[in-house]
């Protein structure tokens, strides 16, 4: 919001200068965001009324003016503006002015006519970039009178921004009374009176959307000279304020908006039918607007129409077969109430924003529409003469907003300002902002004025004495804490060690919705399914009851978006699907493609399960030690048989792995080489830290033993039995062949192990090594009935 400084000192002019009363402003909560001076330096411009035009005779475009500037003699200045004529008032540079990149202003000869002066355009003088014609004065001011004096040129123009709940700072009565509360000074506004009504006429008015628009007032004024120019005080305070002249009505309503907050519009009444009525509107009615814009009206945007059709969006703009002109000679005028939910965002929707929309999306105060429209009914008549009629007055009291008691309590005040108020200080603070207030029990009871629409509970109350009492008052401390040793939480270290290692090997993290689409569900699921109440969409509508149908919905997605190969994980919280509901944390993963990225001294080999085993492996064997692992066949149905492992630490089952099932891959439309894993992150849960352990100096031993055994003996239950007859100094058990084919019975395969011996006190010797390896053996053959492969 822009305006002037000398206009706000009218209202209010406290002994500070202009920089102090910027940074009370600051202070206030209406942040300036700049300044400058309302007008450029120039000297010598007086007004001057033209006597006589005459046609130049050597120039068909230039004409010869005699103008009264207040001195003895008519000053002879020839002008080549269009619109000069016979007693207009206007401005005049006479000969050694400066104006705006014109040092001193000389008597040139135009075609043998010696001009002694120029008449100026507004944006010759550098008051804006009007330049169609020279300026066109009300014939009110003053003949002679210098310029800089008419207008008040040593002034500035303040722009504040302001948050959207302080819409009644929106006029210079709101904020004169935010200045006069900082310096405890009384602020004044022009005195509005009841204007004598001298005419008969009037306009009925229906509200048919009460809600809406609670309360509405209209007057007709009649006989009003609308050709009159706007005296320079009231055209430039506009201007100061961002707004431009328009006519001598339209000026006078955005006058009043920007004096007291309220917006106003003003119809011809020739030109209306029948009674006004506030209505919303219907779907596919049309109107043209004030800046010639034809818009197709959406349903349930608020109207103000005759029965003729819509004439205003109300609160935003005016339509123009209705708007005042200067041929117009009987006006209308309303002032109304919006409610601001419903006018919010409904410029927006059209793509307008009107100086109206702004106030009324903000608020405006609901008992400020009869002081507004008898003001605007005075400056008419004092302007352009007329006389009023009757304001018509259309309410629905219980829809206007009222503002309740809000309570403020004593200790509050320390706890979120850190200062101690004294209590008449919280009393005349909230009296000078208009509030009701009454102090008992160490409590302030407070009822807000209604132009106060923003206090609505007790924090606001609390900000309002931060303000008052200046943020730059109240003492900056660092807030002061102890700091705690934080017990490690075991999961999230869980969490992020696996983390560490998937991404180590070219995993990507995803985050996935916790809403999943039922086919999906069912296809991986076969628990009772947790379906949404209000889902935001059908596609979204049960909870997870785990990760994979994520993880598959995003393999599916980057698919069709020609990954070649997709190495992906999640880690988040399922729900249980138990009578509490409870969330559990969870990881899973998936792997599809290619084992490597492509290039080109390599061919394309697609990853297998003992790929995925491997990673699996990798992040297990980091938080568990291996002995503690053991897997064993899986029999779920959502993967392949025979590719299907279920893992357990200690005896329990804290997820499994494997191929996907091939039938859900034809469902999904996916390729057949998907394997995924799901773990429960509490079965994982890293069991002890990590410690040091030496190398061993001494030279490691090994022995390569192949083995016949039972094709259906598992490899871990075999990994198992030697690692427990291998003692300690077994320090490595791998599998390297695996062989079923010539010279092997059938019904039995050959295992190729190999075991790695090493001490860390001393050099190990055959001996002993040959005697744990009798043990390893003897162990295999009771239990599995391997012998040594001949």
């Amino acid at each position: 919001m822009k305006f002037s400084e000398k206009w706000l000192r009218e209202f209010v002019n406290p002994d500070v200068d202009t920089e102090t009363l910027m940074h009370q402003l600051t202070m206030a909560g209406l942040e300036v965001d700049g300044i400058e001076s309302a007008c450029p330096d120039f000297d010598g411009l007086v007004i001057a009324e033209v006597k006589t035009v005459s046609k130049h005779p050597g120039a068909d475009k230039l004409q010869i003016c005699e103008v009264d500037c207040g001195d003895k003699d008519l000053l002879t200045i020839v002008c080549g503006a269009a619109n000069v004529r016979q007693g207009m008032r206007t401005v005049l540079a006479k000969v050694g002015a400066s104006l705006p990149g014109v040092d001193e202003l000389k008597a040139v000869s135009l075609k043998g006519v010696t001009s002694s002066g120029m008449l100026c355009s507004a944006k010759e003088i550098g008051l804006t970039d009007d330049h169609d014609g020279i300026m066109d004065l009300s014939a009110n001011e003053t003949i002679g009178m210098h310029l800089s004096q008419a207008i008040e040129s040593n002034d500035n123009i303040i722009e504040i921004s302001l948050t959207p709940n302080r819409g009644d700072c929106l006029s210079i009565t709101g904020v004169a009374r935010e200045v006069a509360v900082f310096n405890q000074i009384d602020f004044s506004v022009p005195e509005v009176q009841i204007n004598d009504i001298n005419a008969s006429t009037s306009r009925s008015v229906k509200l048919s959307a009460v809600k809406a628009c609670p309360k509405y007032l209209g007057r007709v004024i009649e006989n009003v000279d609308t050709a009159v120019k706007s005296p320079l005080w009231l055209s430039e305070k506009l201007r100061r304020s961002g707004i431009r002249s328009i006519n001598i009505v339209v000026d006078i309503t955005n006058f009043v908006m920007l004096e007291c907050g309220q917006p106003m519009h003003a119809f011809d009444n020739d030109v209306l039918q029948g009674e006004i009525e506030v209505r919303l509107s219907k779907s596919g009615e049309k109107i043209k607007l004030l800046d010639e814009s034809e818009i197709e009206l959406k349903s349930d945007t608020l109207l103000i129409t005759d029965e003729s059709g819509p004439l205003a969006m109300a609160g935003v703009m005016g339509g123009f077969e209705s708007a005042v002109t200067t041929s117009s000679q009987n006006i209308f005028v309303e002032s109304a109430f919006f409610n601001p939910k419903h006018i919010s965002g409904e410029a927006r929707q059209y793509g307008l924003h009107t100086d109206s929309s702004h106030r009324f999306e903000r608020g405006v105060d609901p008992e400020l529409q009869s002081k507004a429209i008898e003001r605007a009914t005075e400056l008419v008549i004092e302007l352009c003469g007329g006389q009023a009629g009757p304001v018509v007055e259309a309410l629905s009291d219980d829809e206007l907003p009222k503002n309740t008691e809000v309570i403020l309590r004593k200790s509050q005040i320390k706890r979120i300002l850190g200062i101690e108020l004294d209590d008449q200080f919280v009393t005349d603070t909230f009296t000078n902002l208009e509030m009701q207030c009454k102090y008992l029990n160490n409590q302030w009871s407070t009822v807000a004025p209604s132009h106060r629409f923003d206090i609505n509970i007790e924090v606001d109350l609390i900000e309002e004495l931060a303000r008052i009492y200046s943020y730059d008052a109240i003492p900056v401390s660092a807030p002061s804490s102890k700091l705690k040793m934080r017990v490690p939480n075991k999961s999230y270290e869980t969490i992020k060690r696996i983390r560490e290692v998937l991404v180590n090997r070219e995993y990507h993290e995803v985050i996935t919705y916790s809403f999943i689409a039922p086919k999906l569900n069912n296809l991986l699921s076969h628990k009772n399914n947790l379906l949404l109440s209000n889902p935001i969409a059908p596609e979204l509508s049960e909870m997870r009851t785990s990760l994979l149908p994520g993880l598959l919905s995003t393999l599916e997605y980057n698919i069709k978006r020609q990954q070649e190969r997709i190495r992906i994980f999640e880690t988040g919280l399922v729900f249980n699907n138990k009578e509490d509901l409870k969330q559990e944390s969870y990881i899973a993963g998936l792997i599809n493609g290619n084992i490597d990225d492509k290039q080109w001294d390599k061919e394309n080999i697609s990853c297998d399960f003992y790929d995925l085993k491997c990673d699996i492996e990798s992040f297990l064997y980091s938080l568990i030690d291996a002995r503690e692992i053991e897997m064993k066949p899986n029999t779920s149905n959502i993967l392949h048989p025979g590719q299907a492992v279920d893992v357990y630490v200690k005896g329990i089952n804290v997820g499994c792995f494997g191929q996907l099932h091939p039938k859900i891959c034809a469902d999904l439309d996916l390729p057949d080489n998907v394997y995924l894993f799901e773990f429960s992150i509490k079965n994982i849960l890293k069991q002890e830290k990590t410690r040091y352990k030496p190398i061993s100096k001494y030279p490691s031993i090994k022995r390569d033993i192949s083995i016949v055994i039972d094709e259906k003996t598992l490899l871990g239950d075999v990994l198992k039995c030697a690692q427990n007859d291998g003692s300690e100094l077994l320090t490595n058990l791998e599998l390297f062949d695996v062989y079923q084919a010539e010279g092997i019975e059938k019904g039995k395969k050959s295992l190729a192990l190999g075991l790695t011996f090493q001490a860390t006190s001393s050099t190990l010797k055959d001996e002993e090594v040959e005697a744990i390896m009798d043990k390893v053996l003897d162990g295999l053959n009771n239990n599995f009935g391997a012998k040594l492969r001949e």
